[in-house]
């Protein structure tokens, strides 16, 4: 369904009105929850596995929820936003999965949650989501091309099996996020790259479908996370004033799945054949490229861990942030590491469907080269 806006008339002011909403909210909320945070006891008491050596408090996604829940107050009230209220009910499903997980990360912050109980509740958030309608519907395989066209097939998931594929996704990425808050500023950094090249990519879409009103709901939720994201990211950037805890790392988790969900899971594609094939991909690639880094320190600690006959869950020190500075990197500079690998995987993913790929691709490699020299000049100094 589209609307009546003409192909230029994208609401990019309204969108980056709402982001900057979200960004002020959370900026300035971040002050008052950092004194809660201190009067309730949830607090960071360093441990033989921190980087920080003082007590420093948690509770930071409580300032970033009430952010989020700001910009989609905003969006509601602004007639051209509106639409992705009136046609979808994915970004109220991310309030209610979002206030939920939220939540439960605050209990945690406060009380230390058992990972069973946490688990327990980061499934139910996930159900959340996909009973509010955010699953995946549709999916592009390079196999079967006599089911679309000679390059490949569409997979199509009933209410069940995309609810499984969602909540499966939803949990994976929550515990990745989880995984990778170990320095300051990494998860609200990350956090707001994944989201704004979740955003960049709605926009894409928008523009392709001549702004049909089912793409302005991830564009919307991804818009507030980055702005709650860039909110936090003053009182949490090294040397951190507070930490979002598991209050906040489990909702940036849900909320870009949710919001990659709702951007890729009902897309269907209209290009056929070889050339083709790229369009078709690309949400999957922009997905799998804007969750990389998070995802592959997951795998990374999974492996580890039940190799050493440990619980997936059991806390280390081996993590990819913990490996820089090993290397020789200061806290600084491996969060800023880490955010030029994530944007230049990132980004350059959304870039391939926007424009030329050789060129893209090229772009990429000599990103990707870039930031391998950089992660190794310590070593390099070392020999």
């Amino acid at each position: 369904m589209s609307t009546d806006i003409p192909l230029n008339g994208l609401p990019i002011r309204e969108y980056l009105l709402v982001g900057l909403l979200s960004l002020a909210l959370t900026f300035l909320l971040t002050g008052p929850v950092r004194l809660l945070a201190f009067k309730i006891g949830a607090v960071a008491v360093p441990r033989s596995r921190d980087v920080h050596t003082q007590p420093i408090p948690r509770l930071g996604g409580l300032a970033m929820y009430l952010g989020i829940c700001g910009g989609m107050l905003l969006a509601h009230q602004l007639p051209l936003l509106r639409r992705a209220f009136d046609y979808t009910l994915d970004p109220i499903g991310v309030l209610v999965g979002g206030g939920v997980i939220m939540a439960i990360g605050m209990l945690d912050d406060r009380f230390e949650l058992d990972a069973l109980t946490k688990f327990a509740g980061q499934t139910m958030s996930a159900g959340i989501i996909v009973l509010f309608g955010i699953q995946w519907v549709l999916v592009w395989v390079p196999w079967g091309g006599n089911d679309y066209g000679p390059s490949g097939s569409l997979i199509s998931f009933d209410m069940n099996q995309g609810g499984l594929l969602t909540v499966l996704l939803a949990l994976v990425l929550i515990n990745a996020m989880n995984f990778i808050d170990g320095l300051d500023g990494l998860a609200a950094g990350i956090g707001a790259i994944a989201s704004l090249a979740t955003c960049t990519f709605s926009f894409h879409m928008l523009a392709e479908s001549q702004n049909d009103v089912v793409n302005y709901a991830p564009a919307l939720v991804a818009v507030t996370l980055a702005g709650a994201c860039l909110g936090f990211l003053p009182h949490n950037f090294q040397p951190a004033r507070i930490f979002m805890g598991d209050s906040g790392s489990m909702l940036i988790g849900l909320t870009l799945a949710a919001a990659s969900t709702s951007a890729a899971g009902k897309l269907v594609p209209t290009q056929q054949g070889p050339a083709g094939t790229l369009a078709v991909l690309s949400p999957l690639i922009v997905v799998a490229a804007v969750l990389f880094v998070p995802l592959l320190d997951l795998l990374m600690a999974v492996i580890r861990r039940t190799r050493r006959g440990l619980s997936p869950f059991h806390a280390d020190k081996m993590h990819l942030h913990h490996r820089l500075l090993e290397i020789g990197h200061s806290q600084r500079r491996a969060v800023l590491l880490i955010y030029l690998w994530a944007s230049v995987l990132a980004f350059g993913a959304v870039s391939l469907s926007l424009f030329d790929g050789l060129v893209v691709v090229w772009g990429m490699a000599i990103g990707l080269l870039v930031a391998l020299l950089v992660s190794a000049i310590p070593r390099l100094r070392q020999r």
